[in-house]
């Protein structure tokens, strides 16, 4: 039960009535009898919340940034007509809108109702409970219950770096040599022969096949296919850290309805995005551009246990998979098992393959965990160590206005020569190291890739 404003009035005006009653004490003991009955026969004439029912409907996947609509249907299959309020709860990170609906429900029929949902978290979001609060006809109390009615809406990775893939997409052309200038990109695959032409190199003259045709033909290589790429992302503390700004929906902005919307329909705001979030952005770029090149691509997620895999789907599975799979994972606040991790992958990649091993260049961390295991997984595999770096580092490190900010930009330039170093001590492991600021990541990433192709390393 719940009293309404128009309640606490009429109790005001009984005030009145026993200041200026004769007798006081049967004043307050009439006024309050007629209040509690208006308030009691209100109450009884209210409709029932409890024969309510709930149905769902609407969007179960958003990208982050994006609008959902969640429908609520409601049906009042009781004697007497149902008029309030209804509130549909949310975690407050769902950012639901409106927050509360009015109510008008006749016996016997139904109503819908539609929630705009424009999640500012990467995850499962769903709904607490619906509350009704049924008025009666005096409008001076109502009933009110609540209701288990789920749902879950699965807010997805947004994929920025999406606008960066038809230039690389492109390079892969003129690697594959398909490119309409007919520019051949060298290669570890045999491809074709064709005329020697001025400029080639004689190098890649075929001469059983000169000596045949009696002209000068040359071999054309492409990039090999069906390679193995295997993308693995440390979710351990390390990526829990917020660099760089994070992507929320533009004001005012109608969100398509694709899964995989224009990126242009998200701004980025002051708060920072998870080194996790960052790192997932990049291995969708890569995981679409290897999928073009036909590569067979697999992901991994793991801390001190495999939080997802997605072992070598399809090319038009392979995103809509990995993002599913990426949807629920979060930095997870331990320190990563690196011997795990690395006895992992051996186990999921038997053959010879491309590591992509999405980390944070932590000289602490990785003398500790994993440096010591890179020369048994680099013996077998080509590896690529992939970090984000902070821009707030390379900032403090240009400070030079006060005595603060030079202290500061000491500190900052020793933190970049530590990074510098573990860099340089990797790749003399044989190990490619990608570390590049949030918005260069991914692109980043995705040109070092094709560099691996076109030097036929991959």
């Amino acid at each position: 039960m719940a009293l309404t404003g128009r309640a606490g009035l009429l109790a005001l005006l009984g005030v009145v009535v026993v200041l200026i009653a004769p007798r006081p004490g049967l004043a307050v003991l009439g006024v309050g009898l007629v209040v509690a009955a208006l308030v009691a026969a209100d109450l009884a004439l209210a409709g029932s919340v409890r024969g309510l029912r709930f149905q769902r409907a609407g969007d179960t996947l958003v990208r982050l940034g994006q609008q959902a609509e969640v429908e609520l249907i409601v049906e009042n299959p009781g004697g007497r007509r149902v008029r309030g309020l209804l509130r549909d709860a949310w975690p407050p990170s769902a950012d639901n809108t409106p927050r509360r609906h009015r109510l008008d429900v006749p016996a016997g029929e139904r109503r819908r109702l539609v929630t705009a949902l424009r999640p500012r978290r990467r995850g499962d979001s769903r709904a607490v409970t619906v509350t009704v609060r049924a008025f009666g006809p005096l409008g001076l109390a109502a009933r009110q219950g609540s209701h288990r009615v789920p749902w879950t809406v699965r807010v997805l990775p947004p994929f920025l770096s999406r606008k960066h893939l038809p230039a690389r997409l492109a390079q892969l052309r003129e690697l594959d040599g398909r490119h309409p200038a007919l520019v051949r990109g060298q290669g570890t695959e045999f491809d074709s022969l064709r005329e020697y032409v001025a400029g080639d190199d004689v190098r890649s003259i075929d001469w059983r096949a000169t000596a045949r045709r009696g002209d000068v033909v040359v071999r054309t290589w492409r990039p090999e296919r069906d390679r193995r790429v295997l993308i693995v992302l440390d979710t351990g503390r390390t990526s829990a850290g917020r660099v760089g700004e994070a992507p929320v929906p533009l004001a005012g902005a109608v969100a398509p309805r694709s899964q995989y919307a224009d990126p242009a329909d998200v701004a980025l705001p002051e708060a920072g995005w998870p080194r996790l979030d960052w790192s997932m952005d990049a291995a969708l770029l890569l995981a679409a551009l290897a999928a073009r090149a036909g590569d067979r691509v697999d992901f991994l997620a793991y801390d001190r246990a495999v939080r997802a895999w997605v072992p070598g789907a399809s090319r038009t599975e392979l995103l809509s998979t990995m993002v599913n799979a990426m949807a629920p994972v979060e930095a997870e606040l331990v320190e990563s098992d690196s011997a795990g991790m690395v006895a992992e992958i051996l186990a999921k990649a038997r053959r010879r393959c491309l590591v992509v091993l999405l980390t944070d260049l932590n000289p602490a961390a990785l003398d500790e965990g994993l440096l010591p295991l890179l020369p048994r997984l680099s013996s077998r595999h080509l590896v690529l160590l992939a970090a984000v770096a902070d821009p707030r580092v390379a900032a403090m490190a240009a400070g030079r206005g006060s005595p603060e900010l030079v202290y500061d930009a000491a500190a900052a330039e020793h933190t970049l020569g530590e990074r510098h170093k573990l860099t340089a001590r990797l790749r003399r492991q044989g190990v490619e190291v990608v570390d590049a600021l949030p918005d260069d990541i991914a692109p980043a990433l995705a040109d070092t890739y094709l560099a691996l192709k076109a030097s036929g390393r991959l």
